[in-house]
């Protein structure tokens, strides 16, 4: 049952260990803790291919083969998915000498090196953040050329018009000359607007409403292309992507 580690290329072309730990990779699916993996495969409660393993230090390869706990089957990706519901006054870095960053509210069992968010959200905007190892697909994600969707609700001071509409459907030039896409606009209630954006400038959503003369009071990231912030993640909490939304973003990459 024991192998050795041993290294092959991933889909950026950087060597990986092929083989893992049974307690890391269960680990590594968010679901438990090292500590409680180590303790149910000590208790006979993991089979890798059918078989009862019953030491937490033993090395698979997970990609072939076939783990099960009670019964039900593991599984495993080799990179990383999380979806954080970001709280403000944290950065969005992966590291900073002078203030918390969003690194440090991922629990320890999801982490993994390489782990980077995907894009940036302000020190005081809220909400939906996703974080990976997938080196290409978070360049993807970022890439000018793929416009994905990223909405957001905006509490301002002031009330959206008819031409503060057109105006963001047309694509608005900031006072310092730049050039914004067509976005939507959209009043959900006096003083909430939501605001859909297909890039992603320096302080875009708040620069565009300033433009108009709403100047932003508040601002939370509700969705971005096929994810979705709902009510269940409370702020400041992380899960790992459901296979169904790692599978939607993919396919919006084309992979």
């Amino acid at each position: 049952m024991r192998e050795q580690g041993r290294l092959c290329p991933d889909r950026e072309g950087k060597r990986v260990e092929k083989t893992l730990r049974l307690d890391k990779l269960l680990a590594d699916t968010g679901r438990w803790s090292r500590k409680e993996a180590r303790t149910l495969i000590r208790q006979g409660r993991l089979t890798a291919d059918g078989a009862v393993v019953r030491q937490p230090e033993n090395r698979v390869d997970p990609e072939t083969t076939a783990l099960a706990v009670d019964g039900a089957p593991v599984r495993w990706s080799r990179y990383a998915y999380l979806l954080m519901n970001k709280p403000a006054g944290v950065l969005t870095a992966t590291e900073d000498r002078h203030a918390p960053t969003v690194l440090a509210l991922v629990p320890e069992e999801l982490r993994r090196p390489g782990l980077a968010p995907v894009g940036r959200l302000d020190r005081d905007t809220t909400g939906l953040l996703l974080l990976t190892d997938d080196g290409a697909l978070n360049h993807a994600l970022l890439s000018p050329k793929r416009h994905v969707d990223k909405v957001y609700l905006a509490r301002i001071n002031g009330t959206v018009s008819r031409s503060d509409v057109d105006a963001f459907r047309a694509g608005l030039t900031l006072e310092d000359g730049t050039a914004c896409l067509p976005a939507e606009l959209e009043s959900v209630e006096p003083g909430l607007c939501r605001v859909t954006l297909r890039e992603g400038k320096f302080h875009q959503v708040k620069r565009m409403l300033a433009c108009r003369g709403l100047p932003v009071l508040s601002l939370r990231r509700v969705s971005m292309g096929p994810l979705t912030l709902d009510g269940t993640l409370p702020e400041g909490a992380v899960r790992p992507l459901e296979q169904s939304e790692i599978d939607a973003l993919l396919a919006l990459m084309g992979r």
